[in-house]
């Protein structure tokens, strides 16, 4: 069938609503009509060439929206059924099978490879081929092709701009406090970074129940919005040094630290910041896919510090994105505080706003919704 589809025909291209041509699904596959996208910041670091996709290619890995039609052999949604479309994995491999999929030994072949099992390519425009099943979805598309096992059935009554966003973005920040680093109750965290997986973190800091929750970001209105989010102090990193600050407000230092921005000067300033048996999760993607960080190895020793790097929040999709819909339900997940829609059409607008800092989360719809 046809469908109208956000492409990137080069490397930092704009993107240009096109129509394409998308294959129905095989067995395994899921069919979806999309309402709602949300664009993150790992969208364009393919668009970069931070991470692979071919050109031209298609992109999206915040899917929401209605299955169209089901592959032979899928069990888990029908036809009519709303799904928000989250990360592909193998199901296979030892991590998949002990609940661990956001590891999956084949994540990169499976999210970035662009290809089914087979090699086949399920997407093209006028014969030629066209890059997709970016993160087993390519959901910057009025449809779109996933798997039965990234594809996630929501009963509840959540719009789909605010589902779509749980996909990835959401997932991870909040995740990788609840989840990945398992704050406890009454801790101190420290979180780099005031876009929508940062404060997703702070809103998953207040939900742990974290006695003190530092934002660090520059930007003066998400500053703002990530105290009205729950945050405890909010930092500019301009004003000093960023680790002096935080001892300001908890001199021990803190027992987490979240960093979103990967950016290595940022986390090796906030080694200076943790506490005694503390814990850095890193999730950012770096610009340079080679960028470090220096470590003092006697200094890790001594302060018994763990890094540790996140996918998606730990998540095991099938649990959690439900969990975020009934928190959202029950009024403590603000998700409308973070997102601002945009028609489809309007993609490279939405992606200036966010870029420009002017929204948090960039939430593309279609005109029915």
């Amino acid at each position: 069938m046809k469908t109208q589809a956000a492409l990137l025909t080069g490397q930092g291209s704009d993107f240009s609503v096109d129509e394409i041509d998308i294959e129905g699904p095989r067995a395994g596959e899921v069919l979806v009509q999309v309402e709602a996208a949300g664009i993150c910041h790992t969208d364009l670091a393919a668009r970069d060439g931070v991470l692979p996709i071919e050109f031209p290619g298609v992109v999206g890995h915040e899917g929401a929206g209605t299955v169209l039609e089901i592959g032979d052999g899928v069990t888990k949604v029908q036809v009519g059924d709303k799904v928000g479309i989250t990360f592909n994995s193998c199901g296979e491999c030892v991590t998949c099978t002990t609940g661990r999929q956001s590891y999956c030994e084949h994540f990169n072949e499976v999210n970035y490879g662009g290809v089914r099992p087979d090699g086949s390519k399920p997407l093209s425009r006028d014969g030629a081929p066209v890059g997709g099943l970016f993160f087993g979805q390519s959901s910057f598309a009025r449809v779109a092709l996933a798997n039965e096992r990234n594809v996630v059935k929501v009963d509840s009554d959540i719009p789909f701009a605010l589902l779509a966003p749980l996909g990835c973005g959401v997932q991870t920040g909040f995740g990788a406090v609840t989840r990945s680093v398992k704050a406890e109750k009454g801790s101190a965290i420290a979180i780099t970074g005031g876009g929508s997986v940062g404060l997703s973190a702070v809103l998953g800091a207040v939900v742990a129940d974290c006695a003190t929750i530092i934002v660090v970001e520059p930007n003066q209105k998400r500053r703002g919005l990530a105290l009205e989010l729950g945050a405890t102090h909010a930092i500019d990193p301009a004003s000093g040094d960023v680790a002096e600050q935080i001892r300001a407000v908890v001199e021990r230092g803190v027992d987490y630290v979240i960093d979103t921005t990967g950016i290595p000067g940022v986390i090796q300033g906030l080694i200076g910041a943790v506490a005694v048996r503390g814990t850095i999760g890193l999730i950012g993607v770096p610009s340079d896919p080679a960028a470090g960080i220096d470590l003092n190895i006697i200094a890790a020793l001594t302060l018994g510090l763990t890094v540790t790097g996140i996918i998606e929040g730990d998540s095991v999709p099938d649990e959690f994105i439900p969990e975020l819909v009934s928190l959202y339900r029950d009024g403590r997940l603000p998700l409308d505080k973070l997102v601002t829609t945009f028609p489809f059409a309007d993609i490279n607008r939405a992606v200036a706003a966010q870029h420009d800092g002017d929204v948090v989360k960039p939430v593309l719809v279609f005109d029915s919704h």
